[in-house]
Formats: structure tokens, sequence, C-alpha cells
């Protein structure tokens, strides 16, 4: 017996171009099963989904790499029921066949053969009705209500009458009234359709229920009453509720499994509390946890050393008076639970699913390190693209929703307020948002019909809307159905059309808007006649520009030699900057610019206060300098005083100024050339503000640090000096188009 029994390379070298892969999670779950160190689930749709602990495969997606976050298994969408064992899994499609993967050290998967599975495999040909799955032995019933079971039989927890294993279902006696079933370690108790309840298997501790110790080779019934609903099993402990909601114990009790408020183990059925309102009870190593018919969520047992039982803390106060169940929170929408060895997973009415407790093996589907208490998983998971703004931070979900957070005076988050927000917040309630940028107090946005949308501040006329009066909420800006781009810089605005075209409007004293003045515009106004812009970037009172051709092109302020043509003097129209026709990317910053060539090549220019450039220096220069020999330089976005980028391979990186932790890698210094943050290799964009960064992951979630002053890293708490993972509510899975996301538009105040 060989069982133990106890970066895909971004394609386009372009930040605001860069897309996240669809996400997987969509909050919908209607099943959910909890093996040792993995979990899987159903959702709505009849997809399968798996994530944690593979060394067996036995999440059934061809391979045996772990997940830390729900991945679809195969593309199969009728599955109907699912159970997670120690280190396999089985599951129950709509047309009634078996199916299962995984660990088959003892026969335990039923395919007539003990080797491992990578993939969902078919048992037989027969209709099944419900399966539960053990440490290593399966328990089924067809659906003619006969019961059959395969696997493990040491203890005679297969209930054939021997002790012999079975690596295929044999059934087990004549009845065909079986309805509810549960495998434990190597034990098996059952209910039948009369509401009696039967057991046989291991015993050592009492947990069949019979008043022994005395193990059974075949079912015995336990007890005379005739109204047990459902039943669980622990490895030595079994818990079940009868038809009028009371909880019921019995067998090991070491850690206070049977919630009895002592340690004492019992041989039969004892009724735990007074309550008679228990729904479903779900079991772990260990811990137990339960749901009450008024939607409220229970747990106990266990030591609780990596919070699974979901109280905040971890470890208990007393092993020796364990306490009875406690309600988690104080929520009454829990709908289904499912306990693992040292996690827990639950879904509330509306779909949505949580996780808590250990999380070596990546079981909550999170990424984090474990958490103590519940957490939705699922909800941040589907960001598509965000932009960290001076002191606020722009986000669109897969679903085109768009979400703003951090500072909000003037009404740049666009919710209709001028009260800063700490956590995300829905704009409005399209689905439609394509593109979205801010500058130093307003921001603006263009929707899938490329109609263009501005609000916050409004003194220079940067909306665009021929007025000086500012908007709290987004407003149309003209009537034009063709923009493309669009780019926000300080008290001024620059896009760019489907035909090519490039506008400009708000303030121009440094010629920013490239007209050939220092006259401000109030509404859009065409710059040129050329057809060929293909990408725009603003700074603070500076625009850098890509064409068609791959020249590169610049305009407005140029005192720090940000313009990238040799001198600092200003330009008031668009200047071809040198003769190179190679540029991919670009990235205008406070008063530096960033830009990655067609061959992965870095290059900077303009002021290196802080080393914000990469050169390893702190001065300035004026034309476009080499940064390093690497030529793997996926997308770069140049902050106010730093700058961070992605390589190829997903790796983050990170330099400059860094007083508020806005590199991420955990320390206040400040850093004169690229340095790698982390070790993930899963970085899908990342987006640099004036002193925080955003970021997203191949798998779609949202991740912040740095200065959190007023709100802008969206979760709600202190600055960060690593990322952190953010979330938002989860409002819909409606489908949506990729969005597109320009480089942030950064802070303009000295600091």
């Amino acid at each position: 017996m060989n069982s133990t029994k106890s970066y895909l390379a971004l394609s386009i070298l372009v930040l605001f171009m860069c897309t996240v892969p669809k996400n997987s999670l969509a909050a919908h779950f209607i099943q959910i099963s909890a093996g040792a160190l993995h979990t899987v689930g159903i959702q709505n749709d009849g997809t399968l989904w798996g994530w944690g602990n593979n060394r067996y495969s036995q999440l059934g997606d061809g391979t045996t790499v772990e997940k830390d976050s729900p991945t679809k298994i195969g593309s199969d969408n009728n599955w109907k029921t699912v159970a997670a064992g120690y280190e396999y899994t089985m599951a129950i499609k709509t047309d009634g066949t078996l199916w299962a993967w995984g660990d088959n050290g003892y026969g335990n998967l039923g395919d007539g053969t003990t080797d491992i599975k990578f993939t969902p495999t078919q048992i037989g040909a027969d209709t099944w009705k419900t399966v539960s799955a053990g440490e290593v032995h399966t328990v089924a019933i067809k659906t003619d209500g006969t019961l059959w079971a395969w696997g493990d039989n040491g203890y005679g927890q297969l209930g054939d009458g021997t002790t012999d294993e079975q690596d295929s279902p044999v059934q087990i006696g004549n009845d065909n009234h079986w309805t509810k079933i549960s495998a434990g370690e190597d034990y098996t108790v059952a209910i039948k359709s009369d509401g009696t309840l039967w057991a046989w298997g291991d015993n050592s501790e009492g947990q069949l229920g019979n008043g022994t110790t005395t193990g059974e080779y075949t079912p015995v019934r336990i007890g005379t009453e005739n109204n047990w609903a459902s039943v669980a099993t622990l490895r030595f402990t079994t818990i079940a509720i009868k038809t009028d909601g009371t909880l019921w114990g019995w067998g090991r009790n070491y850690s206070g499994q049977l919630g009895d408020g002592t340690t004492i183990g019992k041989q039969s059925p004892v009724r735990i509390g007074n309550d008679s309102h228990w729904k479903a009870v779900a079991t772990g190593m260990t811990h137990i946890i339960a749901t009450k018919t008024d939607g409220t969520l229970w747990s106990w047992g266990g030591d609780n050393e990596y919070g699974q039982l979901g109280n905040g803390t971890t470890g208990i106060a007393d092993d020796k008076n364990p306490p009875p169940p406690t309600q988690i929170g104080n929520e009454n929408d829990w709908a289904l639970v499912a306990a693992g060895e040292v996690h827990t997973v639950a879904v509330k009415s509306d779909g949505s699913l949580y996780t808590w407790g250990g999380n070596g093996h990546g079981q909550l589907g999170d990424g984090t390190a474990g958490i103590h208490r519940p957490i939705q998983a699922g909800t941040d998971t589907n960001w598509r693209s965000c932009i960290a703004g001076s002191y606020r931070t722009f986000a669109v979900k897969i679903d085109g929703t768009l979400w703003a957070w951090g500072a909000n005076e003037s009404g740049e988050l666009g919710d209709g307020t001028a009260i800063n927000k700490k956590n995300p917040v829905q704009i409005g309630s399209d689905y439609t948002s394509s593109t979205v940028t801010t500058g130093d107090d307003h921001a603006l946005a263009i929707k899938i019909d490329k109609t263009l949308w501005a609000w916050g501040r409004n003194y220079a006329g940067q909306l665009g809307d021929g007025t000086t009066d500012g908007h709290y909420s987004p407003e149309k800006i003209g009537s034009d159905t063709d923009w493309q781009m669009v780019t926000a810089g300080e008290g001024y605005t620059v896009a760019i059309k489907t035909d090519g075209t490039l506008y400009t409007w708000g303030q121009n004293y440094a010629g920013q808007l490239g007209d050939g003045t220092t006259e401000g515009h109030y509404s859009p106004e065409k710059i040129g006649s050329d057809t060929d812009w293909q990408m725009v970037s603003s700074g603070r009172f500076h625009t850098m520009a890509i064409k068609t051709d791959g020249t590169l092109w610049a305009w407005g302020a140029n005192y720090s030699g940000q313009l990238g043509d040799g001198t600092t003097n200003n330009k008031n129209s668009p200047e071809k900057i040198g003769t190179d026709n190679d540029w991919a990317a670009v990235s205008a910053g406070a008063v530096h610019t960033m830009a990655i060539k067609t061959d992965g090549t870095l290059w900077a220019w303009g002021n290196n206060h802080y080393g914000r450039l990469g050169d390893g220096t702190t001065s300035n220069n004026n034309s476009p300098e080499k940064i390093g020999t690497d030529n793997d330089w996926a997308a770069v976005s140049a902050g106010g005083f730093h700058t961070m980028a992605i390589k190829t391979n997903g790796t983050l990186w990170g330099w400059g100024d860094n007083w508020s932790g806005q590199l991420g890698d955990g320390t206040t210094v400040e850093m004169h050339s690229p340095e790698q943050i982390g070790t993930d290799n899963d970085w899908a964009m990342v987006t640099a503000g004036d002193s925080h960064t955003l970021a997203i992951k191949t798998d779609g979630t949202l991740w912040a640090w740095g200065n959190n002053e007023l709100g802008q890293l969206g979760d709600g708490t202190a600055w960060q000096f690593v990322p952190e993972r953010i979330s938002a509510p989860d409002i819909s899975n409606k489908p949506f188009p990729w969005p597109m996301f320009l480089p942030a538009m950064t802070s303009h105040s000295a600091k």
C-alpha cells in the first residue's frame, strides 16, 4: 500500500494594456466539502472547483501541484454532489454516475485498482444517490436505496462482515432503504428511511454509540429511537441531529468534541445542551462547526491551534473544561458548513464563500497564511485592473463595475459625496466601465460605449465640460462615442480617440496641452492633425506619448529633464524624442519618466531624487538612459517618488522613495536600483501612486501597500509595508470584457 493513512509571461509590454485572466471564483457555491488539507465545491452552474493540498491529485486537475485559490476542475457542468476524503475525492453527477480521483492506496476509489487517479474517473455504470468519503474507505447509497462500500476494511468499517479491503463497490446487506451515511476514520454511521441509526467498524472510543467499546463488522442498530435526521463523524467522535432539532454526541471527548463542557468520552448518545434548533453539523479532525435553523453559526472542540473554530483566537482558555458550542459572530445567514483537519469552510445564503483556520496547503483558497475568523473568499478574486492616484485608488471588477476609495474631499471618488472612504465603494450602478484614470484631484472614465465621463475638481476646466464647476459624481462629457484612451495630470487631461487623433484640455501653463500655447481650455481640443497616436501618459505637468510607428513624443514641463530631449526647456507642442522607433510603453511620473522598448529593456529619465530612475544614483538625466542589462521587463509604472515594475516571469520590482513603505519590501529604506519585492511570480499589473502602490495578481486578487493616511489602500487599517490583499463586496458574477487602465497619475505636493 502506497497510501499514508492517518507564469505565464505577460504578453503585452505595457502596463495599461495588461490583462488579468478571467477569475475562477464566483461566490455561488451550492455545496462544499473539506478533506484533510483540501477543499472541493460545486457552484450553481454545475461546475466543480478545488483548492489546497494536491499531492495525490485529490483536486482532480491532472497535477500534483497544490492550489491556493479555487481552481475549476475540467469543463463539465453537471456535477451534483461532492465528498472530500482524507486525500481523495468522490463525486456524483446529475446523471447519477459516480466519479473518483486522488489517493487510492486501499482501493478507496472503487475502480478495481489501487492506482492514483489524477482526474475524475467514472466508477462503474450504476446510478448513485449519495456518497461519503472517509479516511481511506468509501460508503455510498445507490438510487435504489441499497448500501455499498469499498476501500480499507481493517476494522470492519465496510460492514460486509469481514476485514478484507475491497477495491470496488460491494453491497452491504440486502436492505434498500438507506438514506444517510457518514464515513469516519475507521468506522461508519448511517441512517435508514425509518429514522433508525446504525453503526459499524472501529469502536475503541465508543464512537459507534452502542454502549461498549467493541467493534462491529456489520451494521448494528444504535438504541431504539427512530427520529435521527443527520449524522457526522470525526476521527473517533460522532455528532448527530434528531428530527426535533436536538444535538447529540458520543465517542472521544478529550478536546471537548462532545460540547458538554467536559473531556470525558461517552459510549452512547448524549444530548448536547438544551437547544432544539440545530440544522446542520460538520466535523473536522477534532473540531465541530454547526448551524442552527435561525442561520447562526456555532463551533466547539479541538485545540483551535490554527483558529479553525473561527472565534478570532487560537487555542482554548481551559483544556480541562472546554467550552460548549459557541456562536461565531452575529450573522444569521449561514447556509452550508464543512470542516477539514485544521480548517473550516462555510457558505452564506447568498452563495458567498467564507474560510478560516490553517492554510498551510492553500486549503482556505484565499492566498493568506491562515486566519482565525470567517473571511470572505471569492469577492476579492475578480479584479480586472486598478490605478493608484495621489491619495485615492480606483479599480474595476470583471463585471465592469467601478470601485473607488481613499481621499474624496472634492468628490474625486465620484460617489456623490465629499467623504473619504477607507474601503472600496461602488461608483454608480453601471456594469460598463472600460477605462479609468485619476489626476491630482479629478478622474475620468471611458465606458464600453466609448463615451467619456468625468468628476472631481474642475478649477482649470480639466473635466472638459466647458465650465469650472466640479462634480461629485460622473458626468458625461459631450456626446462623442469614439473615445479610446484617457489620462489625467494635475489640472489637465489628455485623450486619444479611436481614429488615432489626440485631444487635450485643462490648465496649460507649462505647455502640457501641446497646442503650441500656454493657454488653458475648458473642453477637449484637437492637437494637430496626426491620426497615429497610440498611447499617452501624463505626469504632473508633462505629457509622454507613443505613436503607432513606435516613436516617442513629449511636451510640457521639463525642468528636471522629464521630457528626455536632452534639455530642461519646456515644450508647448509634441516633440519627437530621439530617433528610435521601438518604444513599447511609457509611464510619466510626477517629474520623471519610465519606458520599455520592444526588446524588453527598461529606460528612465528626469528627476532622480530618491533614486526613482533606478540607475544606482540620485543624479537627474535629461535623456533616456538604459537601466541595467535585463531585457525581460514587461510593465512599469512611474509614481510620485518611486517606480514599480513587473518582469515577464511575473516577479515584482520596486525602487526609489520608500518613506511610507510604498516599495513593499517591509522597510522604509529607499532603493536606487530595482529590487525584487518578495518571491511571488504571479503579478499581472502594478500601479504606483504618490506614496502607495496597488497591484493585481494573475488570479485576479488585488493587493496594496504603502501610505494609508486617507484610506487609499482600501483595507480600512493602518499603513502597510508589504503587499496586503484587498477585498470588496461582490455584487455580480456578470462576465464583462477586459477593462484597461492607464498609468497612475501621481501626487504633486512636495514631501
